[in-house]
């Protein structure tokens, strides 16, 4: 009886230990891959609990979301001669679930290693040896990123479809300490410069600024003239219109003035004309003669009325 107690406690510890070692979860955002002896299943599986026989099968988990690989302390030589090291070097790269299984067959459940970091080593050393420190370091240090993930992907494409490169980051590579001392003495001797350039450039635009404020002002005054003058040569013409109305209203005026004179002694003209009868002439004769107190008739008319030389002959002349 103790010994089938302990037998099946045997099995129930076997039969535990066998579930225990057969059950295995893939997390999510993966695709588990099995082995077995060695070699690789053609099955996969997605996220969750799995069985498969413990011992003779194991299995790995390859990650299918973006994944950042970090390639560290990378040497490279410039076209100078010159070593650096870039200190750290981030990969962003996604593997389609598609594709876990080809790519797990030709390059392990550590793709990354031969696609990523080696990749990186040989594209950046190829960078640097085909330019100096000034390029790698200063001039085109800004297009390292994009060159270096143009080059993955390019490779990528044929080697490992599937495997997308995201975007790839770098950091400042270090240099040797006395070429450091000197680009920083440089950069230094650069902000100078700038800093003076920057303060002639404000120099430059006060001047300029002055110059437009007194065009401006000048401006402003030769209208401010231009209006003044204008508005003189307005007044002129104004009163010049108006002398010119006054002297036509003036002439108007005596033309009318005339023209009723005239019109007047012409009416009277006629008149007198019509008037002046023989028998018209005759009454104002005898009305004439009444008005007088004295009437004288006859040849002899007093002197007091006549200037007797005018009726004295004249003396005869004597003869000698």
């Amino acid at each position: 009886m103790a010994q089938t107690a302990v037998a099946l406690a045997v099995v129930a510890v076997a039969l535990g230990a066998f579930i225990n070692f057969s059950i295995h979860k893939i997390e999510e955002g993966h695709v588990g891959v099995y082995y077995r002896g060695g070699a690789l299943l053609s099955s996969t599986s997605g996220p969750g609990y799995h069985f498969m026989l413990p011992v003779l099968t194991s299995f790995r988990s390859v990650q299918t979301t973006l994944q950042t690989d970090e390639v560290k302390n990378v040497p490279c030589g410039t076209s100078g001669g010159v070593i650096i090291y870039f200190e750290r070097i981030e990969v962003v790269n996604k593997l389609d679930a598609s594709a876990v299984y080809d790519i797990v067959k030709n390059y392990t459940a550590d793709y990354d290693k031969t696609l990523i970091y080696n990749k990186i080593h040989h594209e950046l050393n190829q960078f640097c040896s085909i330019h100096n420190l000034q390029e790698v370091y200063i001039d085109l240090f800004d297009q390292i990123d994009e060159n270096l993930r143009r080059a993955l992907q390019q490779d990528l494409y044929e080697m490992a479809p599937g495997l997308t490169v995201q975007a790839v980051r770098v950091t400042k590579p270090k240099i040797p300490e006395q070429i450091r001392k000197n680009y920083e003495a440089m950069e230094a001797e650069k902000t100078k410069l700038l800093i003076s350039i920057q303060k002639q450039k404000v120099v430059e635009k006060e001047a300029e600024t002055e110059r437009k404020k007194a065009i401006i002002e000048a401006e402003k005054q030769a209208q401010v003239a231009r209006i003044q003058w204008d508005q003189k040569i307005m007044e002129k013409e104004s009163e010049q219109k108006i002398a010119e109305i006054e002297d036509m209203t003036h002439i108007a005026r005596e033309k009318a003035k005339a023209d009723a004179e005239f019109y007047r002694i012409s009416r009277d003209a006629e008149a007198n004309k019509v008037k002046l009868t023989k028998e018209y002439l005759e009454l104002a004769k005898y009305q004439a003669v009444a008005g007088n107190t004295k009437i004288f008739f006859g040849s002899s008319i007093p002197d007091v009325f006549v200037d007797p030389t005018v009726f004295t002959s004249p003396a005869k002349p004597s003869k000698s």
